[in-house]
Order: structure tokens, then C-alpha cells, then sequence
């Protein structure tokens, strides 16, 4: 996202949300892999500077890296914990597996596992770079929801929002490669950042365009 034009990926409300959306574990030291093809635990090979010690190891096979984390995280009752890759940051030639822990009860830790997706490519990781995202889930929520589909027409004032929002990002669109444009000039519509409709009615009133949350700390402080 820093790369972005003009870092243009910061005006995307929803990245920017996802991107705060838990806490990030952060490498203790650099260290680069490569892994050769092959299904075997040697087939990674892992390089980190003499007096440092990689976080990472060749554990499962099949190409996986594997960081142990190294605390046992605890969690209200019916409360897991979901643990995944830093979000919005892609990495070549490897990519983050994700999963859901019971840590309201689980006495055991657990890895945060990478798989290689090309052999032969030499990756990095540098220090205090993140390499595992985790945030809280309620158990059961999803299994609560009954997704349903039905026609918007049956929806009539979504249904004019959404027309009238279509209409407006077609002329926006455009009229953008226009210099002297007020589209242009706007570089991008702010309605869903700003949390308002087309119309300029306000939308949710717990609308979020950040998110702040708490840093661990130690429970004797």
C-alpha cells in the first residue's frame, strides 16, 4: 500500500480497516528460505546472519515454513481466534495459511505456517516484519446466519440508492481522465468514506473510518 500512486491504496476505507483489524506477531530476526520442490523437511532451506537465530523452521514438509509462537494466548469462553497472514501485504513465491483456534480452553500453542507456491525462489523476511495477523472471533456466529438471496427491486429505496450511486460512479468514471473535470479534481468519491449515501442521507450511525485498538500490555502493570 506505501507503494501505491500517491499511496492512493490508503483512500480504500475498507483496506485500511482490514489492515487494523487485530494484532500483528513480528519477526524477532531476518532471515530468508528456499525451498527445492521436493515434500521432504530438508527441502527448505533457511539462511539467517551468524549471530542471529531464524524464527521460522522446515517442520511439516510439503513446502510449509513454520514460525512457533513462542506465548499461549487465552480467550473468553466461546471466543476463538482467528490467525492468518498480514493482511494487504502479499509476499512472492509464498503465501500464508490461516486458521481458527479454540483458545478460551486449548492448553497448547500453535504455528503460523507459510506455503511455498514456486521452488527455486529465495524469500525474505526481514526483523520486526509481521508475519502473523490474529484477531477475535465469537464461536458459533457464522452458524447463526442464513444467507439468503432476493431480487433488489423488493428493496425499493436500496434499490433507487444503488442506481443512483451506479449512474454517478459511470459518469465519475468517465469524466476522470478529463484534466479540468470536477471528477478530476475529486481524484475519488468519498460517499462510502464519508459513510453517507448517494443522496448525501447519512448511512450507519456506527459508520467506522478507523479503527484504535488496544496494545498488549503486561498484567502486572
Amino acid at each position: 500500500m506505501d507503494d501505491s500512486d500517491e499511496r492512493f491504496a490508503y483512500r480504500c476505507l475498507p483496506l485500511n480497516i482490514a489492515n487494523a483489524h487485530g494484532w500483528e506477531i513480528l519477526c524477532t530476526a531476518a532471515f530468508s528460505a528456499i525451498w527445492d520442490g521436493r515434500q521432504t523437511n530438508d527441502a527448505i532451506r533457511i539462511k539467517a546472519k551468524p549471530e542471529a537465530i531464524s524464527p521460522a523452521v522446515s517442520h511439516f514438509g510439503g513446502g510449509v515454513l513454520t514460525f512457533h509462537i513462542p506465548c499461549l494466548f487465552r480467550t473468553d469462553p466461546g471466543v476463538d481466534l482467528f490467525v492468518t497472514g498480514p493482511v494487504n501485504r502479499p509476499k512472492d513465491a509464498i503465501s500464508a495459511l490461516s486458521g481458527i483456534i479454540e483458545t478460551d480452553w486449548s492448553p497448547y500453542t500453535f504455528t503460523m505456517n507459510w506455503k511455498f507456491t514456486r521452488p527455486n525462489q529465495r524469500v525474505h523476511f526481514e526483523i520486526d516484519e509481521p508475519f502473523c495477523h490474529l484477531f477475535p472471533l465469537a464461536r458459533g456466529s457464522l452458524e447463526d446466519v442464513t444467507p439468503t438471496i432476493r431480487k433488489l427491486s423488493e428493496n425499493p429505496e436500496l434499490d433507487r440508492e444503488f442506481r443512483d450511486w451506479s449512474e454517478r460512479r459511470d459518469t465519475f468514471n468517465a469524466t476522470l481522465v478529463v484534466p479540468a473535470s470536477k471528477a478530476a479534481q475529486e481524484k475519488w468519491q468519498k460517499s462510502y468514506f464519508k459513510g453517507v449515501h448517494p443522496s448525501g442521507a447519512p448511512g450507519s450511525k456506527d459508520h467506522r473510518s478507523r479503527l484504535r485498538l488496544r496494545p498488549f500490555k503486561s498484567a502486572e502493570s
